[in-house]
């Protein structure tokens, strides 16, 4: 071997035996994580799959023949739907707004379009149409 050689393979050998002291000799790091019981209620039923909204705020449990909806704030069951079909998996696509129901036994596959609701009190004002509407169109025409 030439002297340049020798040079370049006592570096590599050192950066090696540098590089394992590094993580040989240092010890590991460690962070404690701090648990903390948050809400627990009874739903009443097996659930067999269960997923949360990206904010947290709504959780999907999946039971025999219905998919339950949760509100993390309200600590209430909030919604309740019906299924056929014999489901066992629930996922949330927060992209799309969908809850995506699967049956590993029937082999199929149902999407549920998630659509936040916000109820406006139209009390006391003036309206047109029947009062029982599932649809209120109200206009904001007095910003200052």
């Amino acid at each position: 071997m030439t002297g340049g050689l020798k040079k370049r393979a006592a570096l590599k050998w050192l950066f090696i035996a540098a590089a394992l002291a590094l993580f040989i000799g240092t010890p590991p790091a460690s962070a404690k994580v701090d648990l903390t019981p948050f809400r627990q209620t009874n739903i009443g039923a097996r659930p067999l799959d269960v997923a949360a909204s990206p904010d947290g705020k709504l959780v999907f449990v999946l039971i025999p023949e219905e998919l339950l909806v949760y509100s993390i704030p309200d600590n209430t069951v909030t919604n309740r739907i019906p299924l056929a079909g014999g489901f066992d998996r629930v996922a949330y696509s927060p992209t799309a707004k969908l809850i995506i129901l699967t049956s590993s036994t029937a082999g199929t596959l149902k999407a549920i379009k998630v659509e936040t609701v916000f109820p406006i009190d139209i009390s006391g004002h003036p309206f047109k149409g029947p009062a029982d509407a599932p649809v209120t169109i109200a206009l904001f025409d007095d910003y200052q």
